[in-house]
């Protein structure tokens, strides 16, 4: 399991967060994504864009928190997900 704080990149995290699952992180290895979405909370759509990109690249988001006031954090396994037409056979 590798923590990755994304808060420097504010809204830009995504492509650094795909980066990371692609390349730094091993098969079946879970890693942990903190990131700002800001002091409001009125961002909320950069978090369905964070799962969104996960399910793109067709691996399992494990958790969707929020960390405090001003940042999420996302738990992510690097395994990607069955087919449900595998699943049922």
């Amino acid at each position: 399991m590798k923590r990755y704080d994304l808060r420097q990149y504010k809204n830009d995290f995504i492509n650094r967060m795909n980066e990371i699952i692609k390349d730094e992180l091993s098969d079946g290895e879970v890693g942990i994504f903190i990131f700002e979405i800001g002091g409001d909370g009125s961002d909320g759509s950069i978090v369905n864009m964070a799962n969104d990109s996960i399910k793109s690249l067709g691996f399992q988001l494990l958790n969707s928190i929020r960390f405090n006031e001003v940042d999420w954090s996302i738990v992510i396994k690097k395994e990607k997900m069955q087919d449900s037409k595998e699943e049922t056979l």
